[in-house]
């Protein structure tokens, strides 16, 4: 028996989704910049889908811009916005604890004379709003703050950060690859200037990701090349992935609260079966402002690499970390910004929930568990 427990990492393909992007594998084929009926077809399914995106966050279609990606929209998001900022504005403030796409983004920037604050976390992995309204110099331009993160599942106060932000006029941008789909998100009414989405983490295709973009504020886009995109992002459109993207974000606004509901239930259930089994656990991130979906443990006397082999011997999927880092071996940056203890740094394993899963399933698996980590404490 597979059990698979690393959708943060991606998830699978919905029923729904496939049947809505099958039309255009087979034979919607059209360029939808070409103006015969053939592109027109593709460019309405375009329109249809950016409609899709926009609704399931509250905002207008004409602030969505389509990406290859969550991590496009990121580097989209920090070094467009940055590159249009006016002479002397070349500061930017973001957390350590940042996806890499963020980060790497910020230390392109660097490396072009950029100014980046790094802010520090409790240790439940949270930005202080007051360390955030210090940091901000007369030359600050943008903010960048993960929403919900993708290793521990804490949320940070975005709403609190985006108000600090209006008030000094400072461009925000929020990562919310993680949090789209399980945490309610209303761009009409939080205080959030850019938004990164992701298809595949909602049960849609790779491939296909969003920036939205308010309305009004400055972008310069990182592909050249074409008109594409409100001359945001140059390329053919990904058709396919946009209209898996698109139907996606209707399931989303659609079953959000039967989906949110679901995953709460299986991460209490599965956290309190394996305390009952009287292993030595560690819970890590924030105990009341987290994702539904991800719970990060630590097994102290074990070593995550160890682990995870044994893990997959045994049928259960789960993850170190970020999917975009799990292939290294060096400790995660967020549990080392949470200046945790090395045995609780060095024993960590994320275990992420999806619709599909089932409380059955999270019971075979934490049986599972039981007997691995028994077996290695041996």
């Amino acid at each position: 028996m597979l059990i698979y427990l690393d959708n943060a990492a991606t998830t699978p393909l919905d029923s729904e989704v496939r049947a809505a992007m099958l039309p255009y594998l087979e034979g919607a084929y059209g360029n939808p910049s070409s103006i015969h009926a053939f592109g027109r077809q593709t460019r309405a399914a375009v329109d249809n889908a950016r409609s899709q995106v926009a609704r399931a966050i509250g905002a207008d279609s004409s602030e969505i811009v389509f990406t290859s990606g969550g991590t496009e929209a990121d580097n989209l998001a920090l070094i467009g916005s940055m590159h249009a900022q006016e002479a002397g504005k070349n500061h930017l403030i973001t957390t350590q604890v940042e996806h890499h796409a963020v980060l790497d983004a910020c230390k392109y920037l660097e490396r072009f004379g950029y100014e980046v604050t790094y802010l520090p976390v409790d240790q439940y992995g949270m930005v202080q709003i007051e360390e955030v309204r210090a940091a901000i110099r007369p030359e600050t331009a943008l903010i960048s703050i993960l929403h919900g993160n993708n290793e521990i599942g804490t949320i940070q106060p975005i709403e609190a950060i985006g108000n600090i932000a209006r008030e000094h006029q400072i461009l925000f941008h929020v990562d919310a690859v993680q949090s789209f789909g399980s945490e309610p998100i209303d761009v009409s009414k939080l205080p959030v200037d850019l938004m990164t989405l992701s298809s595949h983490k909602i049960y849609g295709p790779k491939g296909a990701g969003a920036l939205y973009i308010r309305s009004g504020v400055k972008v310069l886009p990182r592909a050249l090349g074409g008109a594409q995109e409100r001359r945001k992002r140059a390329g053919t459109e990904n058709i396919l992935g946009i209209v898996g993207f698109g139907k996606a974000s209707e399931l989303v606004e659609k079953y959000h609260s039967a989906r949110r509901d679901h995953l709460i239930h299986l991460r209490q259930s599965f956290i309190a079966d394996l305390f009952a089994r009287s292993l030595h656990i560690v819970v890590n991130g924030h105990e009341d402002m987290h994702l539904p979906h991800i719970a990060n443990i630590s097994f102290l006397g074990m070593d995550t690499e160890t682990l995870l082999i044994q893990l997959d011997m045994e049928g259960i999927a789960a993850a170190s970390g970020s999917a975009c880092t799990s292939g290294t071996l060096s400790v995660s940056h967020v549990l080392k910004a949470m200046q945790l203890p090395a045995e609780v740094t060095n024993a960590a394993i994320r275990f992420s929930f999806g619709k599909d899963n089932t409380i059955q399933e999270l019971k075979a698996a934490t049986a599972k568990i039981e007997k691995v980590v028994r077996r290695l404490y041996r």
